[in-house]
């Protein structure tokens, strides 16, 4: 089938980009234009017209890529038209009267690029990120793994496995033949170095994904404490509604920031307290488990209600904040506080947990506390050339070659080959399955299902 779709971004703007790809592309040029073929790779001026009634729709520039030169390996064409949509309706309308021609679906044109061997798979992940970088970080690593440094790696590792696997194969295929006698050392030697190498990049602590997909803040503490407050003023914007009604965040609501070129995604949760109301005991929950996945917990706390416990178990000093909020109530120094022992006491590793005094309300000590959350950024955000893991697909492969090479190692070492090599082959089916270089069928919709129509 020959695919077509709107490229560029839906709405109105000056220019509009239509791509075509496949074999009707060049049937498809001919009958909006009435005319023959452009020069491949040259823009050129050309009406456009309905292909049933020859009506003129617009007049645009036409870029023709013959394949296999072509982003998607086949034959493939953009059409730039005035962005309005009319002009873009009225020319998919006139492409779809055209025998085996359909809309393109979800990153269909990149899944044809990667299908037709014009990029790995990475790459594939890589633009579509770029596509949705919203900071420059995000930016700077899409363009990094787009680079080919991450394919180039794991496809040496791959290499080095199957050299390793042609030695077994050959110790099971040639068992009474006189191997070199150091080709067992040499065996152990290669595997011990990619195991070793694929334990340091799995121990990044997780920097890529968190640049890719931002670093999660909640907010947690008990009703009416300012949560939700604390959301808007961070956001700029009122994302959720503030009330004196105790309770009335019931979920957790997202809002995207860029804090100093960092992606952020702060959750404001359900106030925690004993509730019979069943819909608010749920919001609860769901706030703890989203305390659970977050980077950074935020907790913040009214002066007259400092039970921490519920917000700071499993807390420590590096993903913590503590926020002392309504500072501008006048009700005295709450009892018990001093110096904050309470919170000490619940273990040695809150001892340096940071503690903000602020008034939402009227805007006290808030710089401080942003200063604070751009503290915890910068030291979850240390970069390095090294980051070859973006999603969470690569993590999972890579532990499953992981324990596959331990095992390899195991059955090794007392001679069971058969065995052994059948671990190394799936070891090396895990490593090639990050870059594409098996049959990955089965992870291909999810891949590409993310991508804008059009990519």
């Amino acid at each position: 089938m020959t695919i077509y779709s709107l490229s560029s971004g839906p709405g109105i703007s000056g220019i509009a980009i239509i791509r075509v790809s496949g074999k009707e592309t060049s049937k498809v040029l001919k009958l909006l234009t009435k005319k023959s073929l452009p020069k491949p790779r040259v823009a050129t001026l050309r009406k456009i017209n309905k292909i049933n009634t020859s009506e003129l729709i617009d007049e645009g520039i036409l870029l023709w890529f013959p394949g296999p030169e072509s982003y998607t390996g086949e034959d493939m064409a953009e059409i730039q038209v005035h962005g309005s949509k009319a002009v873009i309706d009225a020319i998919h309308s006139s492409i779809s009267t055209v025998e085996n021609c359909r809309l393109a679906e979800p990153g269909e044109f990149t899944k044809l690029a990667f299908q037709n061997g014009k990029i790995n798979l990475l790459k594939a992940e890589s633009i579509a990120d770029l596509i949705s970088a919203e900071t420059e970080i995000q930016r700077k690593q899409a363009i990094k793994i787009m680079n080919g440094k991450s394919a180039d790696q794991f496809n040496f590792l791959r290499e080095k496995l199957l050299n390793i696997l042609s030695h077994v194969e050959a110790k099971i295929d040639f068992p009474d033949e006189d191997l070199p006698n150091d080709i067992l050392k040499k065996i152990k030697k290669s595997s011990d170095e990619v195991l070793t190498n694929i334990k340091k990049i799995l121990d990044d602590q997780k920097v890529g994904e968190r640049i890719r997909e931002g670093f999660k803040i909640a907010i947690l503490g008990p009703t009416n404490a300012g949560k939700s407050s604390l959301l808007n003023h961070l956001s700029n914007r009122d994302v959720a509604i503030v009330s004196e009604i105790a309770g009335t965040t019931r979920d957790v609501i997202e809002s995207h920031l860029n804090i100093d070129g960092y992606p952020v995604i702060v959750s404001d949760t359900a106030g925690i307290r004993e509730s019979k109301n069943e819909i608010e005991k749920k919001g609860i929950k769901l706030a703890f488990k989203k305390a659970e996945e977050s980077d950074l917990k935020i907790v913040v706390l009214h002066p007259e209600n400092l039970n921490f416990k519920p917000f700071l178990e499993h807390s420590n000093s590096s993903n913590t904040i503590v926020v002392l909020n309504k500072s501008d109530l006048k009700l005295g120094k709450p009892p018990g506080i001093g110096n904050y022992q309470r919170l000490t006491h619940l273990g040695k590793n809150l001892e340096d947990i940071k503690i903000i005094h602020t008034s939402i309300k009227e805007e006290k000590n808030l710089d401080d506390l942003i200063n604070a959350i751009k503290e915890k950024l910068k030291n979850k955000f240390i970069t390095s050339d090294d980051i070859l893991i973006t999603r969470e697909r690569h993590r999972q492969h890579l532990e499953q070659c992981l324990e596959h090479l331990k095992n390899f190692n195991k059955k090794n070492e007392v001679e069971d080959f058969d065995k052994a090599a059948e671990d190394l082959r799936l070891a090396t089916r895990h490593l090639g399955m990050i870059v594409g270089k098996v049959d990955v069928e089965e992870i291909l919709g999810s891949i590409f299902n993310d991508f804008c129509i059009g990519k």
